[in-house]
């Protein structure tokens, strides 16, 4: 099979694969620049991925979704996520669980969620003194794992509570580099040799999770009759078409799976805006500017639809893509995708990084610049920072509402600046690409 993938790289697959946990981004730029927006990368122990910057070849994908596994491709997560995520299902579970997962992201429940988020930025920064220097992606995580636990776990008080905070922040910092992060790809680093082991370490806290996460679905299942103010009781709540509710362990592991998708993630795309808007003055003062148009304690759907906050939200996650590519689809039988024929079982790994910076798409794609989304409407293959298709993330709509919410209500509140004038560079974090140094900043005043 392997001779009649297009464009392949010719160099070694171990080298490939230690090149592609090193530097995503730039393994993408160098062979693009030599094969175009369609070739082959080999991982070693992993497989080859035909990597497609194509947007006319990402619409036929997302059109045909049914045609391929993206469950089984999605194996490497397995390890953080277990076995019962959404994202490791193919078919009619896959369609079963997305159905019962949907309303809790979307629609009204936003607008509850909505309060909530401006509250908990603002208690989480409220003792930020003028002088005082901070660096963006961890303030960030610690507004978006407290959104998480209480919007989504119903949890903002208790001992459940104060574990599982730092058990969540010591996992995932277990994969904050390059190298530490090179133990999700490596299959032979997955042996549990004890608690003093990189994979026994990991193994542990996986479990400790777990339980803590059993313990208060049990607790929320005895008090079944509480408001259904969290994603957690909305989702022990929802019945499928033969009446069944969703399992103990399907609600931990989806309960993970939105842990790691949406919480680094956030924080991640958060820091990289306010590097970007505070290189800007301009940006930063058209920001102010429509920030105070709104007037005093302005209701929180209504930033939610400022015109030039979101622009500038979604330019973030064009130039930022907190996944180098999207979920990987494996064909099911032979099929043909933009001229090319593809074999059965050939993996396709859509480009989010390659999309976003096509200089036909994104003129000056180097460059921030939020009204090139005033100048033209993107399609779903052109612009997709949350994956496409049946995939799609489910989340994308609370993880824009936060986004939204705590930069207006941060940048109401504070004059801040960058402590350095030099460039930020990604680098692996896990599985996500992340500001070197997290971006450092400073409150130079209050507004």
């Amino acid at each position: 099979m392997f001779s009649q993938l297009h464009n392949s790289i010719t160099s070694p697959s171990w080298w490939q694969l230690i090149n592609w946990i090193a530097d995503p981004i730039g393994f993408q730029h160098k062979y693009s620049q030599k094969y175009g927006d369609i070739f082959t990368m080999r991982l070693s122990g992993l497989g080859s991925y035909v990597i497609i910057g194509n947007p006319q070849a990402i619409q036929e994908i997302f059109s045909q979704d049914s045609k391929f596994d993206v469950g089984r491709a999605n194996r490497l997560a397995e390890p953080l996520i277990g076995q019962n995520s959404l994202m490791l299902m193919d078919g009619d579970r896959h369609r079963r669980e997305r159905k019962l997962l949907m309303p809790s992201f979307h629609g009204e429940r936003l607008q509850a969620y909505a309060k909530q988020i401006c509250l908990i930025t603002e208690n989480l920064t409220s003792q930020w003194q003028i002088g005082e220097s901070f660096v963006a992606r961890s303030a960030m995580q610690k507004i978006s794992l407290e959104v998480i636990l209480q919007i989504v776990f119903g949890l903002s008080e208790g001992k459940r509570y104060q574990q599982i905070k730092p058990l969540l922040t010591a996992w995932l910092d277990m994969t904050d580099s390059p190298l530490r992060s090179s133990i999700l790809f490596l299959q032979f680093l997955q042996k549990d040799w004890g608690a003093w082991t990189p994979w026994g370490k990991m193994k542990r806290r996986q479990r400790h999770m777990h339980e803590l996460l059993q313990a208060e679905i049990e607790d929320k299942r005895i008090k079944a009759d509480e408001k259904l103010g969290n994603v957690l009781s909305l989702m022990m709540a929802v019945r499928d078409e033969d009446g069944q509710a969703m399992s103990n362990e399907e609600l931990t592991d989806e309960l993970l799976t939105i842990l790691f998708a949406g919480h680094e993630t956030t924080a991640t795309t958060l820091a990289w805006a306010f590097y970007q808007i505070h290189q800007y003055p301009d940006v930063l003062e058209k920001l102010q500017q429509e920030l105070d148009s709104l007037g005093e304690n302005p209701n929180p759907m209504e930033i939610a639809q400022l015109p030039y906050l979101t622009a500038v939200c979604q330019e973030t996650l064009r130039m930022y893509p907190v996944l180098p590519v999207i979920f990987p689809r494996i064909t099911k039988s032979s099929m043909k995708i933009a001229g090319y024929q593809f074999d059965a079982e050939t993996t396709l790994m859509p480009s989010i990084y390659l999309v976003h910076y096509r200089e036909d798409l994104y003129p000056d794609a180097q460059q921030f610049k939020p009204e090139r989304f005033f100048e033209r409407q993107y399609s779903p293959s052109e612009y997709l920072p949350f994956g496409g298709g049946s995939r799609r993330c489910l989340g994308y709509a609370l993880a824009q509402l936060e986004m939204k919410l705590v930069l207006a209500t941060l940048l109401s509140k504070y004059q801040l600046a960058l402590v350095e004038e030099k460039p930020i560079k990604l680098q692996r974090r896990g599985f996500t690409l992340a500001p070197t140094g997290g971006v450092r900043m400073v409150v130079t005043g209050k507004r």
